[in-house]
């Protein structure tokens, strides 16, 4: 299962499009080389709804590549990231057959699951599924999101509880709403709480890590792989991520 420690130290958890290069895998042994606590992986859907236009852009580079959850899954069964694995995706590509699809995340090595475009009302199916294959299925948290309906997906979320900073797509500005969010959540469940949605800069994440107990790192990392960003140097800009986090770990939530 993919239920990540509260600790002292600010979880940090980038993501990446499965499929977006032949050598996508090598980002995933340099974002744990440099400080990664958990990793989210992107399976492509050719209508990513909740993404902005680099994850969508990501999304069509890697199906133009001619990638499948199928082939992705492969890949990631054939290497030992060493932490945590969550894929990323919608529900289009679960519905079919919800058991065999967690149970396909599983034998490749991958304990979570989040699919932003299912509401908690109409999750338990999926749930059941994702616990039966040991798969833990997060739930999604947002500003607007109404005080009873916030406590129910944060019992239901399991892992951690995904908190974006703003009603926007991946890839927006962060938001100052994010924090708030992020405290608020903290109070209602034991599990840890990471926000993301617009953590572009060291200060993005220093500031969203004293509200939330880590970040998810997504289009600021992805747009260094669009543009030609090599496995190494994505892993070094990781590593500034992970130094400004620790150096600024005596003010984040405990």
């Amino acid at each position: 299962m993919t239920t990540l420690p509260r600790t002292g130290r600010p979880l940090l958890a980038p993501y990446i499009t499965g499929g977006i290069r032949p050598d996508w895998t090598e980002y995933l042994h340099e974002y744990v080389r440099n400080g990664a606590d958990a990793i989210e992986i992107g399976l492509p859907f050719s209508d990513p709804i909740l993404d902005g236009p680099t994850i969508q852009e990501a999304s069509d580079t890697a199906l133009r590549r001619g990638v499948t959850v199928r082939s992705i899954l492969d890949e990631v069964a054939a290497i030992d990231a060493g932490v945590p694995l969550i894929a990323m995706t919608y529900y289009n590509l679960v519905h079919r057959d919800a058991a065999a699809f967690c149970r396909d995340l599983a034998a490749a090595g991958i304990h979570g699951l989040i699919v932003p475009d299912l509401p908690v009302d109409e999750s338990a199916p999926l749930a059941a599924a994702a616990a039966s294959a040991e798969v833990d299925l997060t739930l999604l948290v947002a500003p607007t999101t109404p005080a009873a309906r916030l406590a129910e997906i944060a019992a239901a979320s399991r892992g951690f509880v995904y908190a974006v900073s703003t009603m926007g797509t991946t890839g927006s500005s962060f938001a100052a709403s994010g924090g708030r969010l992020a405290t608020e959540v903290r109070e209602l469940t034991a599990l840890p709480v990471l926000l993301a949605f617009g953590i572009a800069t060291h200060a993005d994440a220093v500031t969203a890590a004293r509200s939330a107990d880590g970040v998810v790192i997504g289009a600021a990392l992805m747009r260094r792989i669009l543009d030609g960003c090599s496995p190494a140097e994505l892993g070094a800009v990781l590593a500034g991520f992970r130094k400004a986090l620790d150096e600024d770990g005596s003010d984040c939530v405990p």
